[in-house]
């Protein structure tokens, strides 16, 4: 027993030194592959001239010029802002999965396969079509926020089952609910006026960092960022919830209100992640495990390193978008549904 004592201190630090070693790999690959982002496309510009356009915009004069003002401009007002949407939609939908699959312990739980991103394009849809004035003056995230909501709301009370959860009937409710909404939202834009507008708004609706802009940034960046800060705080909550609805009780974790708080935060963020790319599938579902894979179970380091994974992931994931069919751009969800596809096949098989 005093042996065992006197190794958790060592074994402690070991973890904590191999989380910092991933934490660091991944801020490095989160960082590599924005460079690799912002330089590939049909006007080549080094990674070196990349570095220097940033640092000229940062700091004027400081950096000689070696690159042409269309370059400048193609980095600047384009590229850069798509791949930092790209790091902040791909953390945010990978922290909202993590916390799903916790809140309702099922590792098939995502945003898109509950149907939560079904019920914000839904929102974002009837802004799009409709106009905010016939919304009664929503803005795109609200109402993106607004439709998330509804979707969660609907998935979770269909799911009780004398007042519990049970995983078949969330995956079951949340698939039904998807196509529920997909229809509502097909339906608004078979009656649009302008069939060019329609077509733009089904190719976004699949995915797409096309609309990215430096304006687009600040709102997904900060609802991000104070979003990850509180599921920090309430890991030890999640922990528990995880292991099991008597269990969290047996702790004191008022288990109604933690998940009432969840839902809410959730859907936020998967409002604003909407609002700005359209529904992305299969991110929120594939990085999570492989966080767990990498760190364990426990949210305090299954959450940071769920956001980093997700940022890398669909980072390379819309690079390969741009490059696969070039010229042509192809829908975020086509390729990631490349690799969640088969994942999602897998883990059915993998629980019977």
């Amino acid at each position: 027993m005093s042996q065992a004592r006197a190794l958790r201190p060592a074994l402690a630090a070991r973890a904590s030194g191999r989380l910092w070693v991933i934490n660091i790999a991944l801020g490095l690959a989160a960082v590599a592959s924005t460079l690799l982002a912002v330089s590939i496309g049909a006007v080549q510009v080094s990674p070196a001239q990349v570095w220097g356009i940033v640092a000229d915009r940062l700091a004027p004069g400081t950096v000689a010029a070696d690159w042409t003002a269309a370059q400048a401009q193609i980095v600047w007002e384009f590229r850069l802002p798509r791949a930092l949407l790209a790091l902040l939609v791909g953390a945010g939908l990978a922290v909202v999965g993590a916390v799903l699959q916790a809140l309702v312990r099922n590792p098939l739980a995502d945003p898109f396969l509950l149907g939560v991103s079904s019920g914000a394009s839904l929102g974002a849809v009837l802004v799009f079509i409709l106009g905010t004035s016939a919304l009664g003056g929503l803005s795109l995230s609200m109402a993106a926020f607004l439709g998330a909501l509804l979707a969660m709301a609907l998935v979770y009370l269909l799911a009780q089952r004398s007042g519990r959860i049970t995983p078949a009937r969330l995956v079951l409710a949340g698939v039904a609910l998807a196509y529920l909404f997909q229809a509502l939202y097909s339906f608004v834009l078979q009656r649009a006026q302008s069939g060019r507008a329609a077509q733009q708004v089904l190719f976004w609706l699949m995915g797409s960092l096309g609309g990215a802009r430096w304006e687009t940034l600040p709102i997904p960046a900060v609802v991000l960022l104070a979003g990850l800060l509180y599921l920090l705080v309430q890991h030890r909550p999640l922990n528990a919830l995880s292991a099991g609805e008597d269990t969290a009780i047996s702790l004191g974790v008022g288990v109604a209100s933690l998940r009432v708080r969840l839902f809410v935060l959730t859907s936020l963020l998967v409002g604003v992640m909407v609002a700005v790319t359209g529904a992305i599938a299969f991110v929120g579902l594939i990085v999570p495990h492989a966080a767990r894979l990498l760190v364990g179970a426990d949210h305090r380091r299954v959450l940071p390193v769920s956001a980093l994974l997700g940022a890398v992931f669909l980072q390379l994931v819309d690079v390969a978008a741009r490059t696969i069919a070039a010229p042509q751009e192809l829908a975020l969800s086509i390729v990631t549904a490349v690799f969640g596809v088969p994942f999602f096949l897998w883990l059915l098989r993998r629980r019977g």
